[in-house]
């Protein structure tokens, strides 16, 4: 067999994303017949013998591809394992034998629309920065808003010193001391949302994904799970091989 990188071997295998495998590899946590490995090196996943802390990673030739979309409810973390024993997304996914992992995260108090895949190289696609991947939300902050601060969110916040992409912001809702706002990005750092929504001094009551390009939440219940429909596949992927197009795709 051919030997492929090692991040690709990993990502394959479904012990996590290719990026999260780059991370291993960089960190010395990967060895590949007891030695050490860098980025980029390769290795035949049917002679060699690939480790991750000591542990061997089990490669399947063949195995099922699943992308599976999770209406993640609150007070759930998205993590494969949780040292705190918190309630784990994982822990909702019955009936998937498969070993999958989420494409991305919500934090353990936002709720909405969480993919989970064992195909790598589409985790990779959706979360790699060039793709412009939009991603929608529906925010209830406090108190209010006037249209100097929309204007704000709408042009970008610095955040770790850097200003954030142009945001599209629309008011749904709006009453005394409370503002429905639907925030759609194309980037992904770290609780982006709510931290672009404190930045202006709003509070964030509520933080719900309704969308990842051209996937919607629709009517899935809060706590249950379903594959992607082929139609689905392919307006995702289509999203995915032209950097910048996902919000395109949603019309």
């Amino acid at each position: 067999m051919e030997k492929v990188r090692l991040q690709k071997i990993i990502a394959d295998s479904g012990v996590c994303s290719r990026r999260k495998a780059e991370e291993m590899i960089e960190h010395g946590r990967v060895k590949v017949n007891g030695r050490p490995v860098k980025l980029g090196d390769k290795a035949d996943p049917s002679k060699d013998l690939i480790t991750i802390d000591g542990e061997p990673v089990r490669f399947v030739k063949k195995k099922t591809l699943r992308y599976i979309m999770l209406n993640k409810p609150r007070g759930y973390v998205t993590t494969m394992s949780d040292e705190l024993d918190r309630r784990n997304v994982t822990e909702l996914l019955n009936g998937v034998n498969e070993r999958v992992y989420p494409i991305g995260r919500l934090d353990r108090n936002s709720e909405g629309l969480l993919l989970f895949t064992n195909d790598g190289n589409f985790a990779n696609d959706i979360m790699h920065p060039s793709r412009h991947v939009t991603k929608t939300y529906r925010v209830t902050v406090r108190p209010g808003i006037d249209d100097e601060t929309l204007v704000k969110l709408s042009e970008g916040v610095v955040l770790d010193g850097k200003k954030t992409l142009p945001c599209t912001v629309l008011v749904l809702e709006k009453e005394q001391g409370r503002v429905v706002l639907q925030m759609t990005i194309s980037e992904g750092r770290n609780r982006q949302i709510r931290r672009m929504c404190e930045a202006v001094g709003l509070e964030v009551a509520r933080l719900k994904r309704t969308s990842v390009g051209p996937l919607r939440l629709g009517m899935l219940k809060p706590g249950t799970w379903r594959d992607l429909t082929p139609d689905e596949l392919r307006a995702i992927r289509t999203a995915i091989s032209k950097p910048g197009s996902s919000e395109k795709s949603k019309k």
